[in-house]
């Protein structure tokens, strides 16, 4: 798996990008980085620079990030998962029991708990891959989703812009595999400390799911980014490194 390293602290943090993204995700957080600090940020199976897998499921993509995060050259390290990113994260925890002793923090940024109808009508039987390509793939078609959206972005951010270069075979699994995942209450289980961070123009879904989390993890702290929508990495850049790294700051809730 493709893997870029900024910095070399000995704080380590491991990023994992959400659906369509890459290890790029993470550039304007790893554009400059406090003294002391590591970033690792991957390339899942069939983004980027990463070779796809041939079919994956749950088990065996979250079993291959697992063992990327067991490479890991630090005792212990921060875990970071951006939107889908966060539950592929989770289901690699599961899959190795090593990792919850080695992941002593996880932040989480605008992660959806639950696969919300917009997704879930790409999945219909037959229709379902024709309007996921008639959606992402299509020129027209993302112009026109970003903007039916831009009440969840800033001016400046485009929501569709990452599947413009992604695999869409590779994207339209992805989808079927995070929809496999069912409950998040299977990761109930995990308990590491766990801030999450969610954009305060994002989705509806996103702010359903916050209440779903803190049911599985009553001990989470829960930010909300001023200003951004459903991309706080670009949209809110100084909220998201002050929050990932200064984690004593104040502002949760």
């Amino acid at each position: 798996m493709h893997s870029k390293v900024f910095g070399d602290g000995e704080r380590t943090f491991f990023g994992i990008h959400g659906w369509s993204g890459s290890h790029e995700t993470f550039l304007p957080i790893t554009a400059e980085l406090p003294a002391g600090v590591r970033f690792i940020s991957v390339d899942l199976p069939g983004h980027g620079l990463t070779p796809r897998m041939v079919m994956p499921d749950l088990q065996n993509l979250a079993s291959q990030v697992a063992l990327e995060m067991d490479s890991v050259e630090s005792d212990t390290f921060t875990l970071v998962g951006n939107c889908s990113g966060a539950l592929i994260a989770l289901a690699a925890i599961e899959a190795s029991p090593n990792l919850r002793r080695r992941v002593e923090r996880m932040v989480l940024i605008d992660p959806f708990a639950f696969t919300p109808w917009y997704f879930r009508i790409f999945l219909i039987p037959l229709l379902g891959r024709l309007f996921y390509y008639s959606t992402f793939a299509n020129p027209l078609g993302r112009w026109i989703t970003n903007l039916s959206l831009r009440a969840r972005r800033s001016a400046e951010t485009d929501l569709t812009h990452s599947f413009q270069r992604v695999d869409h075979g590779v994207s339209y699994r992805y989808l079927e595999i995070l929809a496999s995942i069912g409950s998040i209450e299977r990761w109930s289980d995990i308990l590491i400390d766990t801030d999450i961070l969610h954009g305060e123009r994002t989705f509806g879904a996103i702010r359903e799911s916050i209440g779903m989390w803190r049911s599985v993890w009553p001990h989470i702290r829960v930010f909300e980014l001023r200003e951004a929508g459903h991309l706080p990495i670009l949209e809110a850049t100084g909220q998201v490194r002050q929050i990932l790294f200064e984690p004593d700051g104040e502002g949760g809730k």
